[in-house]
């Protein structure tokens, strides 16, 4: 199992470890397998680097769901000021700030790597976990049409074992922060880390005084003779992480300001007569910079040149976009594979082909 640049380096930013500020400065990060990783990372110790050593294939998944996290706020945020680009050192730098922006990275990247090491376990990847073990589990409410008299059903198949993925998740990314708990910033990342993962999470699962329903669905398949359905095997699956992604950009929207408590050992709001946070909510301390000018200090590439919507007047569209400095008009010439053909066998071999395409882009 081989991790690319681009994998590595998220890996080191966004579950704390000692050696990321040099890895991430350097620039050179070459592809490397699981156990590559733990070899490098001579400064993890105590159960961070216990668990590196002892699991690397564990953390190749937690790897590969830190790549989807971001790939997924790429894709949430592909019509905002700040699109979650990883250009240059810009990522490094927004995440240095507590804002609503960072809020969303640690629980999207969270709840990635939930979802990639349970895919593992499912898939058969990991030898420590595997396909979910029903016994013991109540029946779930199952669609109107699986409840028709003289149809049985059981538990059966693989479901996805998303608590392993869930303590997975947790033993990777948070070790090293709890030991440093006190500190404001601690206590935000692992509250974002938690409320991703809770979004992913399975069943019912009970966050301090809150429970939140899971958003699993049930997966069914009909044995018996003649298709005659008298038996239902059922198995629980995951969401698609697009709706994940979806969920926490509404968490984003409405995200609580806090601080730290006079004690530092938790959060309140920061604003008078607001409700505290739960557990699903995602929190920040610091309001976002501007992101329409580039800025190096905070990380802001600004706006000029993205392509934006003139016909749209709300997110995406170019009065939103390009901040008021208006737009133009652009036409670019770009290369298309076109008149392919297949050769038995297995190739496909495409010609070049040119076209244009009219852009708006911001200026």
């Amino acid at each position: 199992m081989i991790l690319n640049r681009t994998e590595v380096a998220l890996v080191f930013i966004l579950c704390p470890m000692d050696i990321v500020a040099l890895w991430w400065v350097s620039g050179n990060l070459p592809a490397m397998d699981s156990n590559g990783i733990c070899q490098k990372s001579r400064r993890t110790a105590g159960n961070q680097a216990a668990l590196c050593q002892s699991q690397p294939e564990v953390l190749y998944a937690v790897a590969r769901g830190t790549s989807l996290g971001v790939r997924e706020c790429q894709h949430q945020f592909r019509h905002h000021q700040w699109n979650c680009t990883q250009q240059g050192k810009s990522f490094r730098r927004i995440l240095q700030q507590d804002i609503r922006e960072t809020a969303f990275v640690f629980a999207v990247v969270a709840a990635g790597s939930v979802h990639t090491v349970t895919q593992a376990c499912s898939s058969g990847e990991l030898l420590q976990c595997g396909c979910e073990d029903p016994h013991g589990r109540r029946p779930p409410q199952l669609p109107a049409t699986f409840g028709k008299q003289g149809i049985i059903w059981e538990w059966g198949g693989c479901g996805d074992d998303v608590e392993f993925g869930f303590e997975a998740s947790r033993r990777f990314m948070d070790t090293k922060r709890r030991k440093t708990k006190s500190d404001v910033r601690t206590l935000i990342d692992l509250h974002n880390y938690e409320a991703g993962r809770l979004v992913q999470s399975w069943s019912l699962v009970c966050h301090g005084q809150h429970a939140v329903r899971n958003h699993m669905w049930t997966e069914c398949k009909c044995h018996g003779l003649s298709s005659s359905c008298s038996l239902k095997t059922c198995w629980r699956k995951m969401p698609h992480f697009r709706e994940v992604g979806d969920r926490l950009l509404q968490r984003y929207n409405s995200a609580f300001r806090v601080m730290g408590s006079n004690d530092g050992g938790m959060l309140v709001p920061a604003g008078q007569g607001v409700k505290p946070p739960d557990g699903l909510d995602l929190v920040y301390s610091d309001e976002s910079p501007d992101f329409c000018l580039p800025c190096r200090r905070t990380g802001s590439l600004g706006t000029g040149g993205r392509a934006c919507d003139s016909r749209v007047t709300g997110m995406g569209g170019c009065r939103q976009l390009c901040c008021g400095r208006g737009h133009k008009k652009e036409t670019q010439l770009v290369e298309l594979n076109c008149l392919c053909r297949f050769y038995w066998c297995c190739t496909v071999e495409c010609e070049k082909c040119s076209t244009s395409k009219n852009l708006t882009l911001c200026l």
